[in-house]
Parts: structure tokens; sequence; C-alpha cells
């Protein structure tokens, strides 16, 4: 009985677990407290953080790959999703179905915008090259810089596997904490004039643009950088059976429940790859460092190319919009519309932020694979 007693007691958690994993499980606590407490992105912060917790119960083995014939732990199979690049198409697929495109066709100017804050990705990338990383390495780190997870998840599968989980994670962490990062920088670059700009509401946009605006840009991208066609082809095709207006089903399938589960299994899984021993390392500590650097960089180019664009059309327009253009869809958006109208009440920018933000989904996913092209 005695020794049945000590056995059980060696197995408890409870008296194996180090003071990194508690600090880890302090770090998972925290990001579902912002995401229940202060709803900084729930549907992203509450399984992510809940993952981090599952991930780093000592003798647990949730991410245990197999070994031996002896089968592995429950997230490791969920994990694979990530591992061999399936989820992040998926994903692209769900929000090309959610996603209007028509505030971005009705203003292709915007399109500067979402590749201006893509500016963030080449900084890290220098800078990753700078703390000694490889090129390839690099350019998975780089691409945290467009706020944009699942192609950070994308790009580090083909170019950086080592790297998986410490960009996945930051990558995924800051796309949730969008409503921390950005306003800060918006502040520090812009005036409060210059956010309370109200602009003209855009035109109507007919449904055949509407239909073929996903059909033309998937030819294109396929024709120029294949490489990056995995996930515009997804955002395109969900966007094309939104608008087409036969497949609602389709449609409504790839928009909430296929994109709510394998969020679920996503967030989850990212969440519990930042293990004690991977985070509270100088490696991974540098990626989150990059990251944040990146996305403020991004923000503030957006930011300061759509000062220079109010400037040349003599104040039309609001350069809130330009720190839509990093790819976090909503998120970046419901930034602008909120700042703006902290400002004033009766100013809405939501549409005219969201031109920029799906310009910059797409942004992401052509540097991504641009440097897939090149680095692979």
């Amino acid at each position: 009985m005695i020794s049945q007693l000590s056995s059980f007691a060696s197995g408890m958690g409870l008296l194996n677990i180090t003071i990194a994993e508690v600090g880890m499980l302090l770090i998972g606590g925290l990001l579902i407290y912002l995401g229940i407490a202060k709803k900084f992105e729930p549907l992203l912060l509450l399984p992510i953080g809940f993952g981090v917790i599952l991930g780093n119960m000592p003798l647990a083995g949730l991410m245990q790959a197999p070994v031996d014939g002896v089968n592995g732990g429950l997230l490791w199979y969920l994990y694979q999703g990530v591992d061999l690049a399936i989820f992040p198409p998926l994903i692209f697929l769900g929000i090309g179905a959610m996603t209007d495109f028509g505030p971005l066709i009705a203003y292709p100017l915007t399109v500067l915008l979402g590749a201006a804050a893509q500016a963030g990705i080449f900084a890290s990338f220098l800078g990753a090259m700078f703390l000694g990383f490889t090129a390839p390495q690099a350019g998975a780190i780089g691409i945290i810089g467009g706020a944009d997870g699942p192609t950070a998840v994308f790009l580090a599968t083909r170019l950086a596997p080592d790297l998986l989980a410490p960009i996945a994670a930051a990558a995924y962490s800051y796309m949730a904490l969008v409503p921390v990062i950005q306003p800060p920088v918006i502040r520090l670059l812009t005036t409060k004039k210059e956010r309370m700009i109200r602009m003209p509401h855009l035109r109507k946009v007919p449904q055949l643009e509407k239909i073929l605006f996903p059909i033309i840009i998937t030819i294109l991208v396929g024709l120029i950088i294949p490489d990056a066609l995995p996930l515009v082809g997804m955002l395109m095709l969900g966007n094309l059976m939104r608008e087409s207006g036969v497949v609602k089903r389709l449609a409504d399938t790839a928009s909430n429940e296929l994109i709510n589960i394998v969020t679920i299994f996503l967030g989850l899984t990212v969440g519990a790859t930042a293990s004690a021993e991977r985070f509270f390392t100088a490696e991974f500590l540098s990626i989150l460092g990059l990251g944040l650097g990146a996305f403020a960089f991004g923000t503030a180019a957006g930011l300061i190319l759509a000062k220079i664009f109010n400037w040349l059309t003599r104040g039309k327009i609001n350069p809130l919009i330009g720190a839509a253009g990093v790819s976090a869809v909503p998120q970046a958006a419901r930034v602008a519309q909120q700042m703006g109208q902290r400002e004033d009440s009766g100013n809405f920018l939501l549409m005219h932020a969201m031109g920029p933000n799906v310009a910059g989904v797409i942004g992401s996913a052509v540097a991504a694979g641009v440097l897939l092209a090149l680095l692979g």
C-alpha cells in the first residue's frame, strides 16, 4: 500500500512542477483574463491561454509525440494540422467567406496602404538577420510583422519548422493584442484633428465586380507568385462563395462552423507549443521582441503613407485607416473605427478601414509567397 501511495505521489503534477511552468501557467491565466475581462479578441486569447495551461501541466503529456508504438498526446495529434500547414488555408477560406471585399474594390488606392503596412515584415527580417538567424529563419520570423497568424504558421512550417512554436505563439498573441499595441503608435503619429477627419461614402460595388475580383486575383497570384496560392486561393474561394449568392450553405459553413472548429484547434495547439523550456530562452524572447517591433513598425508605415495621402488629397483621408493595413482582420479595422469615434462619435471609419485591412491580408500572403520563393 505504501509503495502504491508513493507511486501515486510521484505521478502527481504538483510534486513535479517547476518554477518556469508556474510562470507559464500564470501567463496562460493572463491571456484568458485579457480575453474575458478586457475582451481583447477572446476568440483567440481564450483557446491560446488555455492551451498554454494544458501544454505546461507537468507529466500530462498532451503534446507528447508517439514513441515506440505508444500513442501521443491529444494536442500533438491536433497539432499536425498546424505542422502540415492544413489549418492556415482553412482559416483563410473562412476569412474570405466572411469578409466583404467591397471597400477595397471601391477604393483601390487602399491597396497601397495595405502594402505599406507590410514594411514591418522586412524590418523584422533584417533585425533577425542582424541577431544571427539564418535567412530562412529570418524570413519566417519576419512574417510576424504582417500580424497574420495563419500566414506566419504557413511560412514557418516551410522555412523554419524548428521555430514554428515561438513564431506561431508570437504571431497569434500579437494578433489578439492589436487593441493594446496599436493605439499608442497611432496617438504618437497622428493629431486629434487628423483622427477627426470624416471620409466620403464609398461607392456601391456591383455584384459582378465582386464576383470577378477573387477570380482575377487568384489567376494573377497563381501566375506571378504560385507559392502564395494555397493562402490566397483559399481566401478568394471563400469570398467567391460569399459573393456568388448560389452556395449560401457552403459560405455559411466556411464562415461559421469550419473556421470556428479550426480556430479552437489552432488556438489550443499554438498555446500548447509555448512550453516553459521553449518560452524562457533568449531565442524565443528575441522572436517576441522582433515581432512586437515589426508590428509597431508596420502600423507606423501604414499611418505615415495615409498621412501623405491625406496631404495630397487636401484633407480627405483619415490617417487612422493606414493603421488597418496590417492584416489582423477585422481587429485592426475596429481599432481605427474606435479611435476615430473617441474623437468624434459621429465618425464612421470601419468600412474605409476594411479596404486596407483586406489589402493587408492579401499583402501578407503575397509577401509570404515571395519569401518562400526566395528562401525556400
